[in-house]
Order: C-alpha cells, then structure tokens, then sequence
C-alpha cells in the first residue's frame, strides 16, 4: 500500500531536481551584460564572458543553460527559462529569444578580437 505513494514521490523528486532546481530566480538583460539573481545574490554576466547557450526545445518548460569562461557565485552553469515565446505552427522551433541571445554573444565575442 505504501509502494504506489513512496515510489511516486521519488520520480517527482527525481523530475524536480532535474527541471527545476537548477533555475535561478531572474535573468534580465541589461545590454552587453545580463543580470542574474538567485536566493537574493546578484551577478552581472557580461555576453563576452558566455562560451555556450545550450537550450531545450522539447520540454516545458524551456530551459537555457549559459556556459561560462569563468565560475562566478552560480558556478561555471546558469540555467534559467526564457519568457514564453509567441504561438507558432512551426513545432518544435526555437524560442526567438534564445535565437537574439546566441546572435549578441557572438557580436560581442566578436568586438574583443
């Protein structure tokens, strides 16, 4: 009688820990940096600083991960999801704002070679 509840509240864990835990609270854009904040601590990320945006297109919901150069008080990941995209028949297709992001990191890797 207790298998059903016990092994259902591990695969909610399970899911939680991967979706959701990782999420910091707020991720603003702020020109050539953006501002993430998380428990109350706050980082400015300049776009240079981004090695990789790796993003999901299949879950819900939507998940970014910045990859950075340097660790920084999130660690050397940020994930975060992005504000919801525009209805489109086009599924599954990138959110366009992931698609400006990946466009601005690399002008501004481009204005420090």
């Amino acid at each position: 009688m207790l298998i059903v509840p016990v092994a259902m509240a591990v695969v909610g864990y399970v899911l939680f820990r991967r979706l959701l835990f990782d999420l910091v609270d707020e991720v603003w854009d702020d020109g050539d940096t953006l501002i993430v904040k998380n428990a109350g601590v706050e980082e400015r990320v300049p776009l240079k600083s981004i090695i990789n945006i790796g993003y999901s297109l299949l879950t819900n919901p939507e998940r970014v991960t910045l990859t950075l150069r340097d660790a920084g008080p999130f660690g050397k990941e940020i994930t975060f999801m992005p504000l919801p995209r525009p209805f489109s028949f086009r599924w599954p297709s990138r959110n366009p704002i992931i698609d400006e992001l990946i466009e601005r990191v690399d002008q501004a890797r481009r204005r420090t070679v």
